[in-house]
């Protein structure tokens, strides 16, 4: 299949742009993909012969890295070069909820995005299909119009034979199966006008992906629908977490409903797993916004019922602290405790939202000295997030029993492989006395756990 398209440009080395183009470099060998970003640190770890130090973990990542880095996927800073040489430009920056001004607290902040377009406007030559790739509030698209065709047409500096097409093409991905999101994605949305730049598109998922899973909307349609699937998401998190609660308290066991509603076929298995909270960088970011595009069109009641999805996210987590302060007799104030896991989920060293975060937060309040163990979340990540205080309030170990050394409680925050299968008889040994294990994820032996000695407690089980 002979495509037009030879040179692609992704500005932003993130969980997004650099995961994505990789995965498009391993399928399409003819076309070259740069992807560009300001953070030198970040494309030098991009680059870094070690693939273990690559900045974005996924499983398969590296693999693909190795084989495509430097043959057909390139990592630089050189913006204004790579911008000048495509022919397709993604646009994969972080979009993160406003801190201030109108809209502060909700919409989105939408600066990087506008500094790209002004990019590419000033840089790119000849027509130019530019691709919304990072998770936008709906008419981004407008804006991004706008800015091309007012810095191309009022700056007579620019060749005015520019020309460029809109597209919105949002990822589906879910942190820790990345890679395997791409390669055999549920669907492909491509929303736009132009039809021949929509086909371009097209043609490079096609390399890999049926054409029945190509899904062609207008761009508002696009751009909406990648906000309200993480909203959808991120309320079957909710509304299961809502439910643990009830099954401690009536003697229900959360996993057992999970499995029961789980097999009606008009609900679905998946997001059904009772934890902590939702994370990461879009679900909560992409709620906030929906509930201010609501708001702005007046539609008050649906901002509400989208509001409450992120209240009932947030009481959880302090739910989870409560109990820890209230089965430690009341109070942790110089206790040990032992924290498995800093990053939202499984299989991924993203720690953005994660509630792990908020509950470290909460006990560092109420006193407790942590000592925080993670698979893959390295103790650099962890002084940007947590309070430091001389580092007297946490530490960070490199094992499991390290830190679970002379600790009064071991709270599973991340449902790491790792901790399913602990062995608990050793761990209790080294720990205080009376000693507690806080299974916030549901996936310790806790028979295994109580016989060593140790006094359990799990989320949606009355334990």
């Amino acid at each position: 299949m002979e495509l037009k398209i030879k040179n692609v440009c992704c500005i932003g080395a993130g969980f997004v742009g650099g995961p994505t183009m990789a995965v498009m470099s391993k399928f399409c060998k003819e076309i070259i993909f740069n992807v560009v970003d300001i953070n030198q640190k970040r494309i030098d770890a991009w680059n870094n012969e070690d693939l273990d130090k690559l900045p974005v973990y996924e499983p398969g990542l590296k693999e693909i890295v190795s084989k495509t880095r430097n043959e057909n996927l390139f990592f630089s800073t050189n913006v204004k070069e790579s911008i000048k040489n495509a022919d397709m430009i993604f646009i994969s920056v972080n979009t993160p909820t406003k801190k201030s001004g109108l809209g502060a607290g909700k919409a989105s902040d939408l600066k990087w995005v506008e500094n790209c377009a002004r990019e590419v406007a000033l840089y790119a030559i000849g027509h130019t299909i530019v691709v919304e790739k990072s998770t936008l509030p709906v008419k981004t698209a407008e804006t991004i119009k706008r800015i091309l065709h007012y810095e191309t047409t009022a700056n007579k500096n620019f060749d005015n034979k520019k020309t460029f097409a809109i597209l919105s093409n949002p990822e589906f991905l879910s942190e820790g199966t990345a890679i395997n999101d791409l390669e055999n994605p549920d669907r492909i949305l491509i929303g736009g006008e132009d039809e021949d730049a929509m086909n371009e598109l097209e043609k490079i998922y096609l390399n890999w992906v049926k054409k029945e899973k190509i899904i062609r909307t207008n761009l508002w349609s696009s751009e909406l629908s990648k906000l309200i699937a993480n909203a959808f998401l991120a309320q079957r998190i909710s509304s299961i977490n809502s439910v643990s609660a009830l099954c401690e308290v009536t003697g229900a066991d959360v996993n057992d409903i999970s499995l029961a509603i789980g097999f009606d076929k008009r609900i679905g298995k998946l997001f059904l797993n009772s934890g902590p909270g939702f994370g990461g960088s879009c679900f909560k970011k992409d709620i906030l916004n929906l509930v201010y595009i609501c708001d702005h069109y007046g539609l008050h009641t649906v901002s509400r019922y989208w509001n409450e999805v992120l209240r009932i996210n947030v009481w959880q987590q302090k739910r989870i602290s409560s109990i820890i302060v209230e089965k430690l007799f009341g109070t942790i104030s110089d206790k040990k405790i032992t924290i498995l896991g800093l990053a939202f989920k499984a299989n991924t060293n993203d720690t953005r939202e994660s509630p792990a975060i908020k509950i470290c937060e909460d006990l560092i309040e109420e006193g407790a000295i942590l000592k925080i163990y993670d698979p893959k979340v390295k103790e650099s990540q962890i002084k940007k997030l947590l309070p430091e205080k001389n580092q007297v309030n946490w530490s960070y170990y490199s094992s499991v029993l390290e830190a679970a050394y002379d600790s009064h409680a071991i709270v599973v925050l991340t449902e790491w492989g790792d901790f399913k299968d602990l062995n608990w008889t050793e761990i209790k040994k080294i720990m205080k006395n009376p000693s507690w294990v806080f299974d916030t994820r549901n996936i310790i032996d806790v028979q295994k756990a109580k016989s060593s000695g140790l006094q359990t407690w799990v989320l949606g089980q009355s334990t």
